[in-house]
C-alpha cells in the first residue's frame, strides 16, 4: 500500500533558531520538528545523561508510601510486588522485587494470569494474599481497582503505583502514586509503569541509604521503550542510561536475554529493545506465565538466567506460529466480506488464544490500513477482543459509542480492549463500522510517513549521519529521522539475504554510489530495476572490515509521480484479461503485483507497477480478485456479475480526481 509523505512546514525562523541553539541548521531542523523551540530544550534533549533526575518526592503520596514500606522492613513484614503480566508490568515487579531485597526486605511477588483472571487486582487474589502478605504494592495496575481496594480496607495495606489515566475517585489506598492523578504536581507525567516504580525506588534509596542510585535501570529502559510512552524528559535519560548498562554491565537476565535474541556485543538502540527482547519477555505473559519473566529478570547468576531465556525464546517462536494461524484463520473469515471495502474489520474466531489477537489486530491493520478488533470466542459464550486503530479514529471513543452492544472496554485512542456476548457480535459490528464510517475520510484511509525534508542519498555524508544519531534513542514523541528523494532510477537491484526475500540496490550518482537496503521486499526488484521510484530512507553506517560507509535503509517505496498512471476501463479490461489467461493456464495466478507487472511488460504490452497494483486493487474492492493468504499471489473466484466500477471505492476517488482536475 503505497504511503503518503507528509512533509513539514518550511521553518522561517531556522536561521536564527540554528544559531540560537548552537547547532547546523539540519539539525536545527530536525529538533524543530520534535517541537524543541529554544536553546535549553536543545541541550536537555541532545544531552539527556547530563539532566538530573527530578526529585522523587516531588510525586503526591510519594512520603507516605515510602513510610509504610520502610516500617514494613523495619518490623519485617511480608510485602508483595502485585504486577501485570506485559513487559512493563515484569520490568516493575521485577525492578521493585531486586531493590527491596538489596534493601533487606522480606518480598515476594504476584501477577495474575492472563487468561483466568485478566489484568489488575482481583478479589480473589487479595483475599488469597491478605492471608500471607502484609503490605500489597502495585505496579502498573490498580488506578482503576476502587472497588476491590476498598473492600481490603483493613485487612490489607495497599500502595499503588501505577501511570494510567485515573478515574473521578482514586482508591481508598494508603498512597497513590500517579504523575496522572490531577493533584500530583510531578512534572514528567509520561512515566511508563516501570518509570514510576522507579521513582519509588529512588525515594526509597534516599531514605534508606541516603543515595539515590537505584539497581536495575537496564529494566526501566527496557519496559519503558516496550510500553510506547513518549521518550522525552526522564525518560530518555532512563533510556539512554539502561541502554549503556545493557552493553556494559547487565544483570544476567538480561545478558541471557540479549544472548538468546543474538545481541550480546552490539551496540544497542531502542529498536532492538522494541522489535527484539521485548517479545520475548512478552510471550510469555502471552502463551504461558509472566512469572518466567520475572523470574529471568531477577536471575541471580548466568546459570540461572540461560534456560530460562532458551525457553522464552522457544515462546516467542510459539507465540509467532500462533499469530500466523489466526491471521490466516482471519483471512480467510474476511475473504467472503471484501476486506478493502469495509469501513473497519471486526472479526472473530473461536477459541483464539487472548494474548496473541492483539497482535493478530495490529497484523490486519498493517495489511488493508483499517481500525480493525480481533475477538476470540469463549466457550461461555463470552467474546474478548483486542483493537488497533488508525490516525482519524479515537479507538476508545468509537467502543464508548458501541458501549450499549458491550459487557466492558477500556484502553486508549489507538488500542483498546473489549468484552461482549457472542449474541451481540453481529449488531456490535454494524454499529461499530457505522461508526468508522460516518468518522473516517477517504484520505484518512491513505496511510502516511512522516518524512523530514527531500535528501538526496549521495549527499549524505559519515558526518551527518553521526549527527543525526545524537537525536536516539528514537521511539514514541522522538520518531527516528525519515528523509525522501523523488523521481530516482535505482539499479542493480537484487534480492539477498539466507531466504532471499531482502532487497539491495544502488543509487545516487556515478561519482557516489550508495547502497540501499529494504527488508522484507525483495520482490520489487524488478520495479525498482525498471522503473523510477521515490524512497523514504533512514541513513545509516554500514562498518565492514573496517571500512565505514553511508547506507540508506528504506522504510518506503513507490512509483514515481510520473510512473503513477491510474488504469482506465480499457486498461483494467485487459488486466482481467490478462489475469483470467494465467488462472486458466496455471491454476491460480502465482505473482505479486510486482511479479504481474514484469510478466505484464514480458508477454502483453508495457505496463506500469502503479497502474497492475491499482487495478488489483479495484478488483480486490468489486470481489473479482482475492489475494491467497501468502500474500505471494492471487486467484479469481467464479463471477457474480457484470463489472461495476463504481462501485469500487479507490475507482470513484481517482475518477472525482481526474474530474477535478479536468
Amino acid at each position: 500500500m503505497i504511503k503518503q509523505w507528509n512533509m513539514y512546514e518550511p521553518i522561517p525562523e531556522l536561521a536564527a533558531f540554528a544559531h540560537a541553539i548552537g547547532q547546523d541548521e539540519m539539525m536545527a531542523t530536525l529538533l524543530w520538528h520534535r517541537g524543541i523551540r529554544d536553546a535549553r530544550a536543545a541541550e536537555a534533549f541532545l544531552h539527556p545523561e547530563a539532566q538530573p533526575f527530578r526529585d522523587p518526592f516531588l510525586m503526591k503520596d510519594m512520603k507516605p508510601a515510602v513510610a509504610r514500606i520502610l516500617q514494613a522492613m523495619e518490623k519485617e513484614q511480608h510485602i508483595t510486588v502485585y504486577g501485570d503480566y506485559d513487559v512493563d508490568g515484569m520490568t516493575a515487579t521485577s525492578l521493585l522485587l531486586l531493590n527491596l531485597r538489596a534493601m533487606g526486605a522480606r518480598a515476594d511477588f504476584y501477577i495474575p494470569d492472563r487468561l483466568t483472571e485478566g489484568y489488575g487486582l482481583n478479589r480473589q487474589a487479595l483475599e488469597q494474599l491478605a492471608e500471607t502478605t502484609d503490605l500489597l504494592v502495585t505496579v502498573d495496575c490498580g488506578i482503576a481497582s476502587v472497588v476491590d481496594v476498598g473492600a481490603m480496607k483493613g485487612r490489607l495495606d495497599i500502595i499503588v503505583t501505577d501511570h494510567h489515566l485515573p478515574g473521578e475517585v482514586l482508591p481508598d489506598a494508603v498512597a497513590v502514586l500517579n504523575p496522572h492523578r490531577p493533584d500530583c504536581p510531578y512534572p514528567d507525567k509520561e512515566l511508563a509503569g516501570v518509570g514510576v516504580a522507579f521513582k519509588l525506588c529512588q525515594a526509597l534509596w534516599q531514605e534508606h541509604g541516603g543515595h539515590g542510585d537505584v539497581r536495575g535501570i537496564e529494566l526501566v529502559a527496557l519496559g519503558t521503550v516496550a510500553d510506547l510512552v513518549a521518550l522525552r524528559g526522564e525518560n530518555r535519560r532512563i533510556v539512554k542510561e539502561g541502554l549503556a548498562r545493557m552493553e556494559e554491565d547487565p544483570l544476567p537476565g538480561i545478558a541471557a536475554l540479549l544472548a538468546v535474541a543474538n545481541l550480546t556485543g552490539k551496540h544497542l538502540n531502542a529498536g532492538h529493545i522494541g522489535f527484539l527482547l521485548a517479545p520475548r519477555l512478552n510471550a510469555a505473559g502471552r502463551i504461558r506465565s509472566a512469572r518466567q519473566g520475572v523470574k529471568l529478570l531477577t536471575a541471580k547468576s548466568p546459570e540461572e538466567a540461560a534456560p530460562i531465556a532458551e525457553e522464552l525464546d522457544l515462546l516467542n517462536r510459539e507465540r509467532q506460529e500462533l499469530e500466523r494461524a489466526i491471521v490466516q484463520q482471519a483471512e480467510e473469515k474476511l475473504a467472503a466480506e471484501d476486506p478493502f471495502s469495509l469501513p473497519a474489520i471486526v472479526v472473530a474466531g473461536r477459541g483464539w488464544n487472548p494474548g496473541v489477537i492483539g497482535i493478530a489486530a495490529s497484523r490486519l491493520v498493517d495489511r488493508y490500513y483499517k481500525p480493525t478488533i480481533v475477538l476470540t470466542i469463549q466457550e461461555d459464550g463470552i467474546c474478548k477482543g483486542s483493537c488497533r486503530s488508525i490516525a482519524g479514529l479515537s479507538m476508545y471513543e468509537a467502543l464508548a459509542a458501541c458501549k450499549g452492544h458491550l459487557l466492558q472496554f477500556g484502553g486508549h485512542a489507538m488500542a483498546a480492549g473489549l468484552s461482549l456476548k457472542e449474541s451481540g457480535l453481529a449488531a456490535f459490528r454494524a454499529a461499530f463500522c457505522a461508526y468508522a464510517a460516518a468518522h473516517l475520510t477517504a484520505d484518512d484511509y491513505q496511510p502516511k510517513v512522516a518524512v523530514e525534508f527531500e535528501l538526496a542519498p549521495e549527499d549524505v555524508t559519515l558526518s551527518m549521519v553521526e549527527e543525526i544519531e545524537r537525536l536516539e534513542p528514537y521511539g514514541m514523541g522522538n520518531p527516528k529521522p525519515l528523509f525522501g528523494c523523488r523521481d530516482v532510477r535505482a539499479e542493480e537491484a537484487v534480492a539477498i539475504g539466507r531466504d532471499r526475500n531482502h532487497l539491495r540496490f544502488q543509487f545516487g550518482t556515478r561519482e557516489r554510489r550508495v547502497t540501499g537496503l529494504m527488508w522484507n521486499h525483495a520482490e520489487l526488484a524488478g520495479v525498482v530495476n525498471a522503473e523510477a521510484c521515490d524512497f523514504v530512507y533512514a541513513p545509516a553506517i554500514n562498518e565492514w572490515n573496517g571500512t565505514r560507509s553511508v547506507q540508506c535503509l528504506v522504510e518506503e517505496l513507490s512509483p514515481a509521480a510520473s510512473k503513477r498512471v491510474f488504469p482506465g476501463k480499457e486498461t483494467l479490461r485487459d488486466i482481467y484479461r490478462f489475469l483470467y489467461g494465467i488462472q486458466q493456464r496455471e491454476g491460480s495466478i502465482p505473482f505479486t503485483a510486482a511479479g504481474l507487472t514484469e510478466a505484464c511488460n514480458r508477454l502483453m504490452r508495457p505496463m506500469a507497477y502503479f497502474t497492475m497494483a491499482m487495478g488489483l486493487r479495484v478488483f480486490q474492492e468489486l470481489g473479482l480478485v482475492r489475494e491467497n493468504l501468502g500474500e505471494t499471489g492471487y486467484y479469481l473466484p467464479p463471477p457474480s456479475g457484470k463489472m461495476d466500477l463504481a462501485a469500487s471505492p479507490t475507482f470513484r476517488r481517482y475518477a472525482q480526481e481526474r474530474d477535478l482536475e479536468s
